[in-house]
């Protein structure tokens, strides 16, 4: 039965952990986050929630710019390695054996396993709680169109997406079903 407590409860999981990287003064670093999200369409604005403890943080800061990838079930290690390590004393692409491409727009590593990337630009930054919230500008996008339907929906026949349920644990989707609600 539910009942108040005094404890901070978290509970937005499961959910999707987006990968981000980042460069500054020739190095490099990558990092999982799970608190994230699209804030508009058009213009294209991605944010991303980092702590001040992570060492992507500076490198965001100083930099200006970031990468968010969304890499597919077959490199849920690497995402869980990417968020338990720090990139201050271990080379986490090295670590997970993950290839990556220079960005076209900023100078970030893209990862070539990601199903999804894109490039952004710092547009703004605010600090809530032990957190600061980075805005940026969709500069590139990037898509494994072979991943995806025709309607633009991820193929489950082709790409499992994991999702995190916390304590180092993911799952992926399961059954799937459309709903069409007519309104009056």
């Amino acid at each position: 039965m539910r009942k108040p407590t005094d404890r901070t409860v978290m509970h937005s999981y499961p959910g999707m952990v987006a990968i981000v990287t980042a460069s500054y003064n020739g190095q490099d670093n990558v990092m999982a986050a799970g608190w994230h999200s699209y804030i508009s369409f058009d213009p294209p604005i991605y944010g991303v929630a980092i702590g001040h403890e992570r060492h992507t943080y500076e490198l965001m800061k100083q930099s200006g710019q970031f990468a968010v990838h969304f890499l597919p079930m077959e490199k849920a290690q690497f995402i869980q390695q990417a968020g338990v390590y720090t990139g201050a004393s271990t080379d986490k692409f090295l670590l997970g054996e993950m290839a990556y491409d220079r960005g076209i727009t900023i100078d970030a590593p893209i990862l070539e396993d990601a199903y999804v990337a894109y490039e952004c630009k710092v547009i703004d930054v605010n600090k809530y709680g032990d957190h600061d919230w980075f805005v940026g500008d969709i500069t590139q996008f990037y898509r494994d169109d072979d991943m995806f339907l025709d309607n633009g929906l991820p193929d489950d026949e082709k790409l499992t997406i994991p999702l995190y349920l916390g304590r180092s644990t993911y799952t992926s989707p399961g059954e799937r079903k459309e709903y069409r609600v007519r309104r009056d």
